[in-house]
C-alpha cells in the first residue's frame, strides 16, 4: 500500500473515532433534553460552584486540598488517552494470533507476507515488513515446523502472542504505578476533605467564650 493509502487509512481511523465520540455526546444531550423535566425555579437558577452556594466575595484563598483533588482527577481523566495506543497494539496483536489469520503466502516461488499482514505490520510501526525466515532466540521453543511457509506462520503468530503478553504486562505496570501513587496520597491524608477540616476544628484551641470571632462564618473549600 502506498504512503497516500496509509495516510488515508489513519485519517479514516481518526474520523471514525472522533465521529463516534461526537455522536455519542450529542445523542445523550438530545435524549436528556427530551426526557428531563423542565421546572425552572429561582433557587435552581442561582449561581453555584461545585454544588455549593456562593458565600461572600469570589476573591478568597482556596484550600490547597482543592488543587490536590483536582490534579488527581486530571491524572485519572487523562490516563484514558494512554489506553488508545495500548488497546490498538493489543487488538492488532491478538487479531494476528488467530489461526484463521493468514500472514504468509508464496508468490512466484518467494515467501512473503500477505497484504493484510503487511498492512497490520505497517500500522504497528514497521515500515518495510518482510516475511520472517529465521527463528528469533525468544521464540525458539515455540516454532517447530520445518516447512518454510508454516515456520514463517508460526513465527508471526508466536511473535504477536509475545507482543500481546508485553502489552498486558505494560498496562498492569501502568496501573500498579498509578495505584501506588494514589495509595501514597491517600495514606498521607491528602484526599481527606471534610474529615480533615473536621479534625482540625476539633483539635484547634477555641477562643474564649463571648469572643465575636466564634460566631463569624468560616469559609472553607
Amino acid at each position: 500500500m502506498s504512503a497516500i493509502g496509509e495516510s488515508i487509512h489513519i485519517v479514516l481511523y481518526l474520523a471514525l473515532f472522533s465521529g463516534a465520540g461526537i455522536i455519542f455526546l450529542f445523542v445523550n444531550l438530545l435524549l436528556g433534553w427530551f426526557l428531563r423535566p423542565h421546572n425552572p425555579h429561582p433557587e435552581k437558577l442561582e449561581i453555584y460552584e461545585c454544588g455549593e452556594p456562593t458565600i461572600g466575595s469570589s476573591f478568597v484563598q482556596f484550600d490547597l486540598r482543592f488543587y490536590v483533588v483536582a490534579l488527581l482527577f486530571i491524572i485519572f481523566d487523562v490516563e484514558v488517552a494512554f489506553f488508545f495506543p495500548w488497546a490498538a497494539a493489543f487488538g492488532k496483536s491478538t487479531n494476528a494470533m488467530r489461526p484463521e489469520f493468514t500472514s504468509i503466502e508464496r508468490v512466484d516461488g518467494k515467501i512473503q507476507l500477505t497484504e493484510p499482514a503487511t498492512l497490520l505490520y505497517r500500522e504497528m510501526g514497521v515500515r518495510n515488513p518482510v516475511a520472517p525466515t529465521e527463528v528469533p532466540a525468544t521464540l525458539a521453543g515455540q516454532v517447530t515446523a520445518t516447512d518454510p511457509i508454516e515456520r514463517a506462520e508460526q513465527i508471526v503468530h508466536a511473535g504477536m502472542g509475545q507482543l500481546a503478553l508485553v502489552t498486558i504486562v505494560d498496562i498492569i505496570a501502568f496501573f500498579a504505578i498509578l495505584m501506588i501513587g494514589f495509595a501514597y496520597v491517600w495514606k498521607r491524608g491528602d484526599l481527606d476533605w471534610v474529615r480533615a477540616v473536621s479534625r482540625e476544628r476539633q483539635t484547634s484551641v477555641r477562643s474564649p467564650a463571648g469572643d465575636p470571632l466564634d460566631d463569624a462564618p468560616v469559609l472553607s473549600a
